[in-house]
């Protein structure tokens, strides 16, 4: 396997509006460096006077060199069958991909990072900026930001990586798209501008039947793992179904959350089997027996209309969770479901239970302890906002709870944010509740005990 080191330098910090003024390229297999091209480049465009200062290239010094255009065949020729490395990758790789997609032609290449290699493979440096990072590794680079001088250090670097540990380096290859795995009336060009940030995307076959909902803090991120995945019969299929994307971009992850749940009960996407009927198949459900103790048990939602007290994804996790509450307010395993007997629980035989199972305790001192718990699973509050970042600057997002229910959600503009909060409710809209929603924001609370929460 061969890699080619690329540093480039531009106009500015924009990969979309940068254009390149020098490209240099190292080819090595990890051990030596097998070839080299560097050449200055016509951005055909005036270069800014902070760049000529920091790069020292200037416009008189590129008024004769090739335009990128001339120079794009070779460029290809030099990376075929190659692994694609810089010194922060993704600004390199896509200014390069976008002046290949002003010609009309779809650059794509597995490429790596050094930074994030580096971080992981030689830990503790105190910076990994390429100049920092070659002073501490004792490579010296002989024209610091110009392309030859940049990339030749990044190519020590890579090859110091590479040697010191090839097997580590491999995780930090990032595959690219490939098209023709893809449906072939996919626009890779609204992917490639899709935003990396929180929201919901939904896949749609050319049917425009909408075959797959998701959602992520991340959700190009996310969609670009779903356009890359050959690893599962699944994921080979749906690949080649998507002929188009939609994306809301959220703001905050908890509507994101409640959006994605709700869009899939609605909609039953085919490629969301496991979420089209409950994320939260498993709930706690209490009654009082006959003595007058509460009893809890773990039940399937489906099997019942009442709402839990709360809801868990699997029955071991809903098990789980009630042993340990069962141990924190020290209740009865009989009275838990969690132990089968005619008698006592196992727990009274070690003294660890008050004998409720057996009458020895009465119900009025046992349901003490089962209120707690039951308290604890309800909303700390009957009444509030939750109140996140939007998905623009001007507003902010809110999930309402009222009465201890779910209401809805909405984006707030920052001119309302200052007036009484019973005005908000009109930047709300009503969503019913279902057992999903509640257990999402009960879980989401109790992950970010620092959620901005208004109470009103």
């Amino acid at each position: 396997m061969h890699y080619v080191v690329v540093d480039i330098e531009t106009t500015g910090g924009s990969p979309k509006s940068s254009k390149i003024t020098e490209i240099a390229m190292y080819k090595t297999d990890g051990h030596t460096i097998l070839d080299e091209y560097v050449t200055l480049l016509d951005p055909e465009c005036p270069i800014p006077e902070f760049i000529v200062r920091l790069t020292g290239i200037s416009d008189k010094m590129v008024e004769n060199a090739p335009k990128f255009f001339q120079v794009a065949k070779n460029i290809i020729e030099f990376c075929k069958d190659c692994i694609f490395v810089a010194h922060n990758v993704s600004f390199d790789y896509n200014v390069i991909r976008h002046e290949f997609r002003s010609l009309g032609f779809d650059f794509r290449l597995p490429h790596l990072c050094t930074v994030r290699a580096s971080k992981y493979i030689l830990p503790g440096h105190a910076s990994y900026s390429l100049g920092k990072l070659a002073r501490s590794l004792d490579i010296e680079i002989n024209g610091r930001h110009r392309a030859g001088g940049d990339a030749l250090a990044t190519t020590l670097i890579f090859n110091m990586l590479f040697q010191k540990s090839e097997k580590n380096l491999e995780k930090f290859i990032n595959q690219e798209i490939n098209p023709k795995t893809l449906h072939p009336n996919l626009d890779l060009d609204f992917v490639d501008n899709i935003p990396n940030k929180t929201g919901v995307y939904k896949f749609y076959n050319d049917a425009n039947s909408l075959i797959y909902i998701g959602k992520s803090k991340h959700i190009k991120k996310r969609i670009d793992q779903h356009l890359k995945n050959n690893s599962t019969k699944k994921g080979i299929e749906m690949q080649q179904e998507i002929y188009r994307i939609e994306f809301e971009l959220t703001g905050s992850e908890l509507i994101a959350l409640l959006l994605e749940s709700q869009l899939i009960k609605q909609h039953k996407p085919i490629y969301n089997r496991m979420l089209r009927k409950s994320l939260f198949p498993f709930g706690l459900f209490y009654y009082e027996n006959e003595s007058g103790y509460i009893q809890f048990y773990i039940e399937r939602t489906s099997k019942r209309t009442e709402m839990p007290l709360t809801s868990f994804t699997t029955k071991a996790e809903a098990v789980n969770y009630l042993e340990t509450q069962c141990k924190l307010f020290t209740l009865c395993q009989k009275y838990c479901n969690l132990y089968q007997s005619k008698t006592s629980c196992f727990d009274y035989q070690v003294k660890q239970c008050f004998g409720a199972c057996v009458e020895k305790e009465t119900p009025e001192l046992y349901n003490q302890r089962v209120s707690l718990l039951m308290e604890k699973l309800q909303f700390e509050h009957t009444n509030f906002y939750i109140l996140e970042n939007g998905p623009q600057r001007s507003e902010k997002v809110a999930v309402l709870v009222e009465n201890g229910s779910f209401k809805g959600y909405g984006k707030i503009p920052y001119y309302a944010l200052s007036k009484s909060k019973s005005s908000w409710s009109r930047f709300i809209d009503v969503y019913p509740e279902d057992k999903d929603s509640r257990t999402i924001i009960r879980n989401y609370l109790r992950m970010r005990p620092d959620a901005n929460i208004i109470v009103f």
